[in-house]
């Protein structure tokens, strides 16, 4: 059972139905996790504008899918395993193969496995990579621009699922589970 209240978006006033407006505009509804966002309208204005930065950077819509996929893995977040499950099937058109292979933070390609990795490393080493860590990344492909954005992908990601996980959001998405929970 959800700890938090997901709002109504047709009781929603104020900055919260701007919000909600946007949204349903976009998507053509608004998410569960969203509308329980909705408690507080800046935390899911600055929610929505971080993704949307971060939407128009170089990794492209199937990298950061598919690190939202390994690092809702490492976190055990149902509700963003299934939402981008659901989005990278659905949208990305992300093959099934693919999806579980970046959860366990792998990749066929060497530039999104460096990406998947070094994904997988920010969140078990809690931010706090070592000098090989940024050179293997370096090694894989990617440029110090794309290393930040890795870090936005998974600071974002870290936010959504910590989320999630307080608020127990009702999974509005066809509903997958965590294969494991990763222990401290």
């Amino acid at each position: 059972m959800a700890r938090l209240t997901a709002i109504n978006p047709e009781v929603a006033t104020g900055k919260t139905k701007e919000l909600f407006n946007a949204i349903q505009g976009k998507l053509g509804v608004v998410p569960n996790m969203m509308r329980t966002m909705a408690n507080s309208p800046a935390f899911l204005e600055s929610y929505l504008n971080l993704s949307g930065a971060l939407a128009g950077g170089t990794l492209g819509a199937k990298t950061g899918e598919l690190i939202a996929l390994a690092v809702s893995e490492s976190n055990a977040c149902d509700y963003c395993l299934s939402a981008h499950t659901y989005i990278g099937a659905n949208l990305v058109k992300i093959k099934p193969e693919t999806i579980e292979a970046a959860r366990l933070g792998n990749a066929t390609d060497a530039k999104t496995d460096g990406a998947l990795k070094l994904a997988k490393t920010l969140v078990s080493k809690k931010g706090l990579l070592s000098d090989s860590d940024v050179e293997a990344a370096k090694l894989a492909g990617l440029n110090e621009g794309e290393i930040g954005e890795v870090v936005g992908h998974v600071a974002l990601n870290i936010l959504t699922n910590y989320f999630n996980n307080t608020a127990q959001t009702e999974i509005d998405f066809p509903a997958v589970k965590a294969h494991q929970l990763e222990t401290v």
